[in-house]
């Protein structure tokens, strides 16, 4: 329809230029998935089954060394939805609307507010932000408190059964709020349909604001849908678990806790769950049952990946669309004894990272170049022909895809008290007290044996490099 109202209108004389350069500015759909690691059939993670995302994956360019800023949700999607470096805890995007509330001209623009100032309609439905639905107060929706003033036309989290959006951000099927972590399941599987856990209903919502976006011709749009599984507890429908309960996994590797000084921590927010006793650092049976239904969960995750696809080909504005599907960081199963994120390990930093846009070059093919989120924001800009923000951070992975094999940069990513550089062939991690940890990825080793020692010049070199890019 739209085509044929353009066709008329050019036909006739009434479309302007300007009004038609508008018309032709491309979508962006940007799909956040919670707390997944790159355990994809497309990263070649084999006995996973993601069949709609292994399709999105062979119609853009899926970058397997892709690095988060942070390995928490809230600073990491605040480097996401900035463009910039960040705090390191999950407030980050919070005291960053108390500095707006206070003197807006010195805080930047985020990313959905520079695109919403470039004419489009920006809307956001589950957790893109920290908080799903992006409000703040002790049910986490409270109008007067947003996570993100500004940004966003829409900002919506359908609770349905759970309430509120802090009961659906914990939420496990038909409405089970977590009130306290021990009594709550840390695994679940009940039988019923996708909208019995907190994604089905959201991405109904998701669904029905893509029809309305596209409906409306005379605005590019903005959506980002965040699904909030693989994110503990790991609850998702029966049917997503029966393709793993007979599957053969690999092995974890390195699932020793490491010697010496590191970022490993005690899996907290895991073993606050109930686990009916069991430690999966100590019970390999328990360890193989969390695993799967770790990937039951991805695969509910990329279920919901399919309905958003299928619904942006049906409402007729797939061609003129740019999808991005990110994840907010790693996690760790295991390996280094580790059940989360939180530490800055390669388990906990590297997330998937795919960009489909029309016209692409060689799709389907992989980048091995190293990137960040950080990059994410100007390489939207770049391939929408918005103006390049100059307070972005980051760079445009757009020569990355117009040719999968050109080379990246360092990625930077940061906890309390400690900071990374991952290269090609080295990561540092430099701790707040001047301890160094310098792991070889060139070596069989990696990141099981710290050679700080043995290779002081690459620590002196990646430490002035770290420092001077974090403006120290």
């Amino acid at each position: 329809m739209m085509q044929r109202i353009l066709l008329a209108c050019l036909v006739l004389g009434l479309w302007s230029p300007i009004s038609l350069a508008a018309a032709r500015k491309p979508n962006v759909l940007l799909i956040c998935v919670d707390d997944l690691r790159p355990e994809l059939n497309c990263y070649g993670v084999d006995y996973i089954q993601s069949p709609n995302i292994d399709r999105l994956a062979a119609k853009g360019r899926v970058f397997t060394r892709h690095y988060v800023q942070a390995p928490t949700c809230g600073a990491s999607r605040f480097t996401l939805l900035t463009g910039r470096y960040g705090g390191t805890n999950n407030g980050a995007l919070f005291q960053r609307a108390s500095k707006l509330k206070s003197n807006k001209d010195a805080v930047p623009p985020s990313m959905p507010a520079w695109f919403r100032q470039h004419g489009y309609t920006t809307v956001s439905v589950g957790k893109v932000s920290h908080h799903p639905g992006g409000r703040g107060g002790r049910d986490w929706d409270d109008d007067a408190q947003p996570e993100m003033p500004h940004s966003w036309d829409r900002h919506l989290l359908p609770a349905g059964a759970w309430q509120h959006p802090r009961g659906w951000m914990h939420g496990l099927a038909n409405g089970e709020i977590r009130m306290k972590a021990g009594d709550m399941d840390v695994l679940q599987a009940l039988e019923g349909p996708d909208s019995i856990y907190p994604d089905g209903v959201a991405v109904d919502e998701a669904l029905k604001q893509l029809d309305q976006l596209a409906a409306d011709g005379d605005k590019p749009f903005f959506l980002a849908v965040g699904i909030l599984r693989p994110h503990l507890p790991f609850g998702a429908p029966a049917k997503y678990l029966k393709p793993y309960l007979d599957a053969k996994l690999p092995p974890t590797p390195h699932p020793g806790k490491p010697a010496g000084k590191t970022t490993w921590h005690g899996s907290g927010e895991f073993m606050k769950y109930n686990r009916w006793g069991k430690n999966p650092n100590s019970d390999a049976e328990f360890a193989l049952k969390v695993r799967r239904y770790y990937a039951a969960c991805v695969t509910y995750a990329d279920a919901q990946v399919g309905r958003v696809m299928a619904q942006l080909k049906k409402s007729g504005a797939a061609d003129n669309t740019i999808v991005v599907l990110w994840g907010d960081h790693g996690w760790h199963l295991g390996e280094h004894a580790v059940w989360g994120k939180h530490t800055l390990f390669e388990e906990s930093l590297r997330s998937p990272l795919i960009v489909v846009h029309p016209g692409i070059k060689q799709p389907g093919q992989s980048s091995r170049a190293i990137v960040e989120t950080l990059d994410v924001f100007p390489t939207l800009c770049d391939l929408a022909g918005l103006p390049m923000p100059k307070f972005a951070q980051g760079v445009s992975l757009r020569p990355m895809l117009n040719d999968p094999s050109r080379k990246g940069h360092p990625a930077v990513s940061y906890k309390g008290g400690a900071q990374t550089v991952r290269t090609d062939s080295h990561r540092l991690i430099l701790h707040g007290n001047g301890f160094a940890e310098l792991y070889d990825h060139t070596s069989r080793a990696r990141e099981t044996k710290n050679v700080a020692d043995a290779q002081p010049a690459v620590v002196k070199e990646l430490s002035a490099w770290l420092q001077t890019r974090m403006g120290k």
